[in-house]
């Protein structure tokens, strides 16, 4: 049977009370006897209700995440710094996964409220921009992580890297390196971090000089098979490019693995530059130079802000979105 406080208090002598107010760690219990309860708790295995606490304090000790998969490595960095920052401060987390379906991601959303959580962070989401309005009807903290949210509401704010600039990065260092015929992978359809990032290799093109041509501006998935198929169509033009900036890390070494299948030598005839800086990057051969974002501060920072959003005493005041800006890794694909 579970063991509650009657059955501590019964053991240690002491009031009801004495025991709730010893286990949240009061000052009014002395030091010795909150001693003394919480060494009975563990050894006849007490564990708090929950239930029973959130209807008292209002809270969950929960947050929510809702990812758009969990096989995508940036995310899970992402997470684990959700997750390191949700436990320093006694909060669980329930994770989500959307399959980056915008109906889906909302409807886990609104699992999540169900549940109660304190708060919900979504990462690499379209949720912003399409249901801002709703988000405001379920009345928690939501963080959006690299995500599309074009405006910010009482209760939704966004933590995101500077895509355009790390877009010029990425582009910039290319053309230092020789390059005058540079290729650009794209991501999803439709992301504003795609967006942005063409922004910046646009940008850079310009400041250099160069045409930008529709041409050499292949679509992508952000996955694998993305960049293997953007290389096909790369190499059959009739001026193939020397230099490609990529999406992400996972289409650069899924072009990367394309290059090895055709004979392509990186980088000495064609240098490829990703986004991200996921673990895997530094190991792949030869080893990815890419725009690294801060993965794990990015998902501290967004558990930060629920955090400070659930104390404030009118939530969204005095906040706004966190931009943060990546850095060039440069390794061995250059």
């Amino acid at each position: 049977m579970r063991v509650s406080i009657k059955d501590i208090a019964e053991a240690a002598g002491v009031s009801h009370s004495t025991v709730s107010r010893a286990l949240s760690d009061s000052p009014l219990v002395k030091a010795e006897t909150k001693a003394r309860i919480r060494r009975l708790a563990q050894e006849m295995g007490y564990t708090p209700d929950a239930i029973a606490r959130s209807l008292v304090t209002q809270r969950t000790q929960t947050i929510g995440i809702v990812v758009t998969t969990i096989t995508d490595p940036f995310v899970a960095e992402v997470v684990q710094g959700i997750e390191d920052m949700a436990h320093e401060h006694g909060y669980s987390v329930i994770l989500a996964s959307s399959a980056a379906e915008p109906e889906r991601e909302l409807a886990a959303v609104e699992m999540l409220r169900a549940k109660r959580v304190d708060g919900v962070v979504v990462t690499s989401s379209r949720v912003g921009a399409l249901y801002l309005a709703h988000l405001e009807r379920i009345g928690v903290p939501v963080v959006l992580v690299n995500n599309h949210n074009q405006q910010s509401g009482r209760y939704t704010f966004s933590v995101s890297v500077d895509n355009q600039h790390g877009g010029h990065l990425a582009t910039a260092h290319l053309i230092r390196r020789g390059h005058r015929r540079i290729a650009y992978v794209s991501g999803p359809a439709n992301h504003s971090d795609d967006a942005g990032r063409l922004a910046g290799y646009r940008r850079a093109l310009e400041e250099a000089g160069l045409p930008f041509e529709a041409a050499l501006v292949v679509p992508g998935n952000g996955r694998l098979d993305g960049g293997e198929r953007a290389l096909y169509v790369l190499k059959d033009l009739d001026t193939p490019p020397t230099a490609v900036f990529c999406y992400n890390d996972m289409t650069a070494i899924g072009l990367l693995s394309a290059a090895r299948r055709l004979g392509i030598q990186v980088p000495r005839e064609l240098a490829v530059v990703g986004f991200d800086d996921i673990p895997l990057a530094a190991h792949v051969c030869p080893p990815l130079t890419t725009i690294a974002q801060p993965q794990r501060e990015m998902g501290r920072l967004a558990m930060g802000m629920v955090f400070d959003l659930m104390t404030a005493d009118e939530a969204g005041g005095g906040f706004s979105d966190v931009t943060v800006e990546g850095k060039l890794v440069v390794r061995e694909t250059t």
